[in-house]
């Protein structure tokens, strides 16, 4: 036996539940949009600071055990690629990987900063990015303070 509905009436959508919906739908979407920046902008911070704070420690301190100290401001980074002037024939490197045959950027395709002494880290290194902003001693740097 079937089932009649009074009036001969289907089931279906009406125009506002589909109305609403799709406003529904489109709320959604805008928030999605809005906050990706966010989003990808947390990853790129946390890409710096695995970098300053992990990834480059070791190859830092490979070449301190092996030169006696880390490599000063002037020698920079570029003395995990290259053997600094005065290093003899203790430097056993390249310490670092290069990405196309240069010296990882932080994700603003930025250099990272490097100074030695440290300012923030006293008798050690400061390793640091600028930041979204690019630019240093700002609120934005990730460094491995």
């Amino acid at each position: 036996m079937k089932s009649h509905r009074p009036g001969g009436a289907r089931a279906a959508f009406t125009l506002i539940e589909i109305l609403v919906v799709v406003a529904i739908i489109g709320m959604l979407a805008a928030l999605f949009i809005t906050n990706t920046d966010k989003i990808f902008g947390q990853s790129q911070d946390v890409v710096a600071r695995v970098f300053v704070r992990d990834s480059i420690k070791t190859s830092l301190v490979r070449y301190k055990i092996d030169l006696g100290d880390y490599p000063t401001t002037a020698e920079g980074l570029q003395a995990l690629v290259a053997a600094p002037a005065n290093s003899g024939e203790r430097w056993h490197g390249p310490y670092v990987e290069l990405t196309g045959g240069k010296l990882p950027l932080d994700p603003w395709n930025e250099p990272y900063q490097y100074i030695y002494p440290g300012t923030r880290n006293k008798g050690s290194y400061d390793l640091f990015s600028k930041g979204p902003d690019k630019t240093a001693a700002t609120e934005d740097d990730i460094g491995n303070w």
